[in-house]
C-alpha cells in the first residue's frame, strides 16, 4: 500500500511533467519567451512572425494555458495573454532540484570511483 506522501510526490512529478510537455515545442517556448520579453499581447501580436495559422498559435495556447503556464483577459474583442510568473518559478525550482541531484550522482561517482 503506498503512503501519503508517495502520493503526493507522483502528483507533483505528474505536474511537473504536464508543464515541461507544454514547454519541449519550440512553438510554445517561442511564446514563452516573447511573452517574457514582451509582457501581455494578443494572439494577433504572438502569432507574429510565426509560419503558423492563427488557430495552430490558438491551439498552442490552449496547451500552455492548462499546463498552467499562461491565462488570458479579454480586453474589449480580443483575447490577452500573460505569463504565470509563480508556474515559472516552479518550473525554475524544478530544474534547479534536479540540476542538484544530478550534481550529488556525480559526487557519488567521483568517490566510488576514487576509491
Amino acid at each position: 500500500m503506498q503512503s501519503h506522501h508517495s502520493f503526493a510526490i507522483q502528483a507533483e512529478q505528474k505536474d511537473c511533467a504536464i508543464l515541461f510537455a507544454a514547454l519541449g515545442d519550440e512553438t510554445r517556448l517561442r511564446i514563452v519567451s516573447r511573452l517574457c520579453n514582451d509582457g501581455p499581447m494578443s494572439i494577433t501580436h504572438l502569432g507574429a512572425g510565426f509560419n503558423i495559422t492563427r488557430q495552430a498559435v490558438s491551439k498552442h495556447l490552449r496547451v500552455l494555458e492548462e499546463a498552467g503556464l499562461l491565462h488570458s483577459t479579454r480586453q474589449g474583442r480580443e483575447s490577452v495573454w500573460q505569463l504565470d510568473q509563480k508556474r515559472l518559478e516552479e518550473a525554475q525550482f524544478y530544474l534547479g532540484l534536479i540540476s542538484t541531484q544530478w550534481d550529488n550522482a556525480l559526487s557519488r561517482l567521483r568517490a566510488f570511483v576514487e576509491d
